[in-house]
């Protein structure tokens, strides 16, 4: 496209104009540690949108502004909707959110899961979200059920071996 087709407006205010980050319809639980690392988030934005803010002329400050801002917002609903969850405070003998669940596969391998949050869930570190498939099937069990896990892959059989909290 040439140059005489676009508007200046229009390439300084690139990227400014961020769609919000979408808020999950369900409610939102956290644990101890979630609502921390929530926290630790927003403080950590607020530190790097200070030395923008003077240079809020100069577009990729304003850009990078206009992320943070975004992100700052979804932080705070997040923060203003959190359901505080102690998993300490759980009952043991089934499983619940918080809870740390040790699982058997139908090969006889076993996995440990943590149910958290929606914002603190990482595959990565075993800590899936409540509102998971996999969370689905486990919530509610107590040690020795079989549950189906329904993954897109297919489903597995897994029965619970140990839950901690």
């Amino acid at each position: 496209m040439s140059r005489g087709f676009v508007k200046e407006d229009d390439l300084e205010h690139a990227g400014t104009d961020l769609p919000e980050r979408p808020l999950s319809p369900h409610p939102n639980y956290v644990t101890p540690t979630g609502l921390k690392q929530l926290k630790q988030h927003a403080d950590q934005l607020d530190k790097e949108r200070l030395p923008l803010v003077p240079r809020k002329e100069d577009p990729i400050a304003e850009q990078q502004l206009a992320m943070i801002d975004r992100d700052l917002r979804y932080l705070h609903a997040r923060l203003e909707s959190a359901i505080l969850v102690d998993p300490a405070k759980q009952p043991t003998e089934t499983v619940l959110f918080g809870a740390t669940v040790e699982v058997e596969d139908e090969v006889g391998e076993t996995h440990v899961f943590m149910i958290v949050g929606e914002d603190e869930a990482d595959i990565a570190s075993n800590r899936v979200s409540w509102v998971s498939p996999l969370a689905n099937a486990l919530i509610g069990q107590k040690v020795g059920d079989s549950v189906t896990w329904h993954r897109p892959a297919g489903n597995l059989e897994l029965e619970i071996i140990a839950i901690h909290y």
